[in-house]
């Protein structure tokens, strides 16, 4: 019994190293977002609050775009109380990601880790400032990989990581760190009713967003100029055609000067692929054109009536 009892206070203390590392190493790069309307200039009230990740040591934090959509006046405050105004970089709703800038330079960051060498059960540590209460650390497991959340927009978000470190409103938009000290997500939703439910916009998306809010201040992805909605396809067209999926998107509009448009797609046909690739939801085609390589004709299969044909498409970039 006594060598049980040693064993479990050494596996304790482990734990406890490994989360104090974290937030030693990770914690001074967390700040709390601070976001107010016009009329807080003249005194008025904050509107919102959330959590973000300094990236860089001159100021560029990354968040959610939830937590900076809401207000006009941005302050960013770090783990000491030190207090810096902020601005609005890049923002895209469709990953729930934003870079906000804050004045100064020198300022402690953080590097992200690579979110596609995760593994269910491992170690993870969430920081933030849930409710205000700046520089609140939690720890819990990767409960599951995967996972897809909706955004705003009403695009799906590939790849989310679920995991059990508690979130509360307040954690939006900070860092979700493994025991090597590496960001592997940013924290965006919990589910209310639940407990130890957690999700969080996996690093590699971040890396994947982050260069273009820099550089655009949005993410360039291909637009078709088309208004779809999800349907069940005929069962005698499945298989006369031999189709792998039973659904399909049926175009409702057509821009009459977008690329669909010209490639000769009408309303009432039915986008059955792209580039081969079976669509079978409005998803499909969002998560497509979020892939899309810029510049690159696109060959979308329809179905017109009966009649199965191929129209090739140069996609517009949003």
């Amino acid at each position: 019994m006594e060598k049980t009892i040693l064993n479990d206070v050494t596996e304790l203390d482990n734990y406890s190293k490994a989360v104090i590392n974290v937030v030693e190493k990770t914690g001074p790069a967390v700040v709390s977002i601070s976001v107010g309307s016009q009329s807080l200039r003249q005194g008025g009230e904050q509107v919102a609050a959330g959590s973000g990740l300094i990236i860089a040591p001159d100021g560029y934090v990354v968040t959610n775009d939830h937590v900076v959509s809401s207000g006009e006046k941005l302050s960013v405050i770090l783990h000491d109380g030190s207090s810096f105004t902020a601005t609005v970089i890049g923002k895209d709703p469709a990953t729930d990601l934003a870079v906000i800038r804050a004045t100064g330079d020198g300022f402690n960051h953080a590097a992200f880790g690579n979110s596609a060498n995760l593994k269910v059960g491992q170690l993870v540590v969430a920081i933030g400032n849930p409710f205000g209460f700046q520089s609140s650390v939690t720890a819990g497991v990767v409960s599951a990989l995967g996972r897809s959340l909706r955004g705003r927009d009403g695009r799906l978000i590939e790849n989310i990581i679920q995991h059990t470190a508690p979130l509360n409103p307040g954690n939006s938009g900070g860092p979700l760190v493994n025991t090597q000290n590496l960001v592997i997500g940013i924290n965006t939703a919990i589910i209310g009713m639940a407990q130890n439910i957690g999700f969080a916009i996996p690093s590699n998306t971040a890396e994947w967003v982050v260069p273009q809010l820099l550089a655009n201040g949005h993410v360039r992805r291909g637009y078709l100029g088309i208004g779809g909605q999800t349907g069940p396809l005929n069962r005698r067209v499945i298989l006369f055609h031999t189709l792998k999926t039973d659904s399909a998107v049926r175009v409702m509009t057509v821009d009459s000067q977008g690329p669909a448009a010209k490639a000769g797609i009408l309303q009432g046909d039915w986008i059955i692929s792209l580039d081969d690739q079976m669509v079978a939801s409005i998803d499909d085609i969002h998560r497509f054109l979020g892939h899309w390589t810029p510049d690159h004709t696109v060959e979308i299969g329809i179905l017109r009536g009966t009649e199965k044909l191929k129209k090739t498409v140069m996609p517009l970039v949003n």
